[in-house]
């Protein structure tokens, strides 16, 4: 619970990006298995507060982790990059908007460079990516 808690005050952090021009916001998806196994999904936390805040749409379905994959923690970049290939997918299309990919942590970029290829096949004008922490 203390998690979901900080999710506001944490995602103040964002709200100092400039966000003119985005047509929507898109939060990086957890899997139906790490949605139940976490209970929330930290990146729509983050999203949904932006969102509410700059009055950008939020597009928290448009986007879908379809296939599981293990967890990215300890593996190379190209283990990465490899893992999250093909996990997700979009469940629409989003012609000519302007995207602003929302994610927690980002060490490789591996998840948010598979979500911006997806969200760019759905006819995406542009992808931002957005995220509150860098690792690695």
């Amino acid at each position: 619970m203390g998690i979901r808690r900080l999710s506001k005050p944490l995602s103040e952090f964002l709200l100092f990006q400039d966000t003119e021009g985005i047509d929507a916001v898109v939060p990086v998806p957890l899997s139906p298995h790490g949605l139940k196994s976490r209970g929330f999904n930290q990146a729509l936390l983050l999203s949904r507060h932006l969102s509410e805040t700059k009055k950008i749409t939020l597009l928290m379905d448009v986007l879908r982790k379809v296939v599981e994959t293990s967890p990215q923690v300890g593996l190379s970049a190209k283990e990465r990059t490899v893992n999250v290939k093909k996990a997700f997918a979009c469940t629409g299309k989003i012609p000519g908007m302007n995207v602003l990919l929302i994610d927690d942590v980002m060490t490789t970029g591996a998840t948010v460079n598979a979500c911006s290829r997806q969200l760019l096949a759905a006819g995406a004008k542009s992808v931002s990516v957005l995220t509150l922490a860098r690792a690695g």
